[in-house]
């Protein structure tokens, strides 16, 4: 199956309606990238996605569980640390690719478009990142598809500003997921305060599975800052 592990099956598992049991508790599995660490949840039970150096009873004691616990501000910048990166807490989506072995994807490889924020954000959180574009050079409206969350497929897209409104953003989508075998999950990362992505991420197909914090501790930066945007996957 795509994905790495434990993770990978849970949200596999819940993208075909079988979630964790709603028990209040929580688990852990192994991050699924070097330096990027996570907390997940679910109805009523949480995943942390954490290095083994954090043990069990400290995760405990700053109020760990599955009924909010785990994304407490408290407990996630305790666990990162004074100068840590931590993004905002994202609402995590999922949906399966629409691609045919007899019909091409919809989209064409963009290297034009690698300098496009959206893509550079991708590149620093993902591995293995795509650029996808429309043929036409004209348009800018750029899908990323690379090796993301518990390492399944995940999308994130940008469409141009003067064409936003209209359903283009769900059709951008549509085509990206053209590009990703039929049956393969696929998975977005969407601030729930970017009220326009939600929307398109639903009219294509997605649907909510749970909550998503990333983070990388003190220390385990790659680089240069990540680039500030609102999150649109």
């Amino acid at each position: 199956m795509p994905g790495d592990g434990a993770l990978a099956n849970l949200i596999t598992a819940a993208l075909s309606g079988r979630f964790p049991d709603a028990d209040g508790g929580w688990r852990r599995v192994r991050p699924w990238r070097q330096g990027l660490e996570a907390i997940i949840a679910f109805t009523g039970h949480a995943v942390f996605a954490v290095e083994l150096d954090i043990p069990d009873d400290q995760l405990a004691s700053l109020g760990a569980d599955g009924f909010g616990g785990a994304h407490n501000p408290r407990l996630v910048t305790s666990l990162a640390g004074p100068a840590a990166w931590i993004d905002c807490l994202d609402m995590l989506m999922a949906r399966r690719g629409t691609g045919r072995a007899d019909a091409p994807p919809r989209l064409v490889e963009r290297p034009d478009l690698a300098a496009h924020p959206r893509a550079r954000f991708a590149a620093r959180l993902r591995d293995e990142p795509r650029v996808l574009g429309y043929e036409d050079r004209c348009r800018s409206a750029v899908v990323v598809l690379g090796k993301g969350v518990a390492g399944l497929t995940e999308i994130g897209f940008e469409l141009e500003p003067g064409r936003r409104g209209q359903g283009a953003g769900a059709d951008l989508v549509g085509d990206g997921l053209s590009a990703v075998p039929a049956g393969h999950p696929v998975v977005a990362a969407v601030s729930p305060g970017n009220a326009a992505s939600v929307r398109v991420l639903l009219s294509a197909g997605f649907v909510p599975l749970g909550s998503l914090q990333l983070f990388r501790r003190t220390g385990c930066d790659r680089g240069p800052g990540l680039p500030t945007l609102a999150r649109g996957g």
